[in-house]
């Protein structure tokens, strides 16, 4: 009876030592799954934060072009401003002149 007693013990206990070891097992490789999948998020991010960096990089180029161009053609606006005040003016003293003589 003690001999079907102890294999009986010990086989209980096998069984759960196995079970732990499997269990154990099962969680490194669940655990090195998840950081493969880690990985992969962290060089997407990488590339995405790239890709952003260049964007803002484009846009900001674009802006700033954007107000050299605003800037030339306000003073190009000015220079014809100018202009026509300057022939308005002159206009104004040849009618003058004109009607001081008739």
């Amino acid at each position: 009876m003690n001999f079907l007693n102890a294999y009986a013990e010990y086989g209980a206990v096998g069984i759960i030592v196995i079970l732990f070891v499997m269990m154990i097992v099962n969680l490194m490789k669940s655990q090195k799954l998840q950081n493969e999948d880690l990985d992969n998020i962290r060089q997407s991010i990488a590339k995405a934060e790239i890709k952003t960096a260049n964007v803002e990089s484009i846009v900001l180029k674009m802006l700033d072009r954007w107000n050299k161009s605003d800037d030339k053609s306000e003073g190009f606006r000015n220079a014809i401003v100018s202009e026509l005040n300057d022939v308005t003016d002159d206009l104004s003293y040849i009618k003058g002149r004109i009607n001081g003589k008739a």
